[in-house]
């Protein structure tokens, strides 16, 4: 005996609703998974939940460029004309479209930061892998400029202080030869003995 035609209607307890959410959509990224492998097809996923959490994957290449893609073909077809006929319309295919970028540049983040890494391809995680080691290049390289402008900078100022040094040194030694001499008596002479009078009494 088949089964009858179940009927899809929102679940109303939160638990199993968010269970259901979880299950089917790991089950719809594995599908574009397996049809991204099997076919060689660029596939790009957005789930968005009900609390506004993103969940996406894209297969062979980034979202972005799948994105543009989409972009450029339905300018091509004539499908933006179409669905877009008036100034709101066009705002609100912008707005989707700045959400979708400012999401996958989100996601960009948290992989970087080694998050979210469950949905991502062997090629993608190369490619993850390949972007860490060269932003550690940049920092390593932007970090021996700075020490080396930092030991540059204490350089300077070490020969500026010896040389401050060396001016109040000498200006120390200056001074003290001034008091000195100026301390020192005077020579006591022969002439001045020959013109003090005999006081000698017989």
């Amino acid at each position: 005996m088949g089964r009858g035609k179940v009927q899809l209607r929102r679940i109303e307890s939160n638990v199993s609703r968010q269970v259901t959410f979880s299950k089917r959509r790991s089950g719809l990224l594995k599908k574009a998974h397996e049809i991204a492998v099997l076919c060689d097809a660029n596939v790009a996923v957005i789930v968005f939940s009900a609390k506004g959490r993103l969940y996406e994957y894209s297969a062979h290449t980034s979202m972005e460029r799948i994105l543009e893609r989409y972009e450029t073909f339905s300018l091509s077809q004539g499908n933006v004309v179409e669905e877009f006929t008036d100034l709101e319309g066009s705002m609100n295919y912008d707005h989707i479209k700045l959400t979708s970028r400012i999401e996958a540049l989100q996601k960009s983040r948290r992989n970087l930061m080694g998050e979210q890494l469950d949905s991502l391809t062997a090629r993608e995680v190369q490619q993850l892998e390949q972007q860490i080691g060269n932003a550690l290049r940049n920092i390593r390289l932007k970090k021996n400029h700075l020490l080396t402008n930092s030991i540059g900078e204490l350089q300077n100022k070490e020969r500026m202080l010896m040389e401050q040094n060396k001016i109040l040194e000498k200006e120390k030694a200056e001074v003290l030869e001034a008091s000195l001499h100026k301390n020192r008596p005077a020579p006591f002479c022969n002439n001045t003995v020959a013109s003090l009078p005999n006081l000698n009494i017989w």
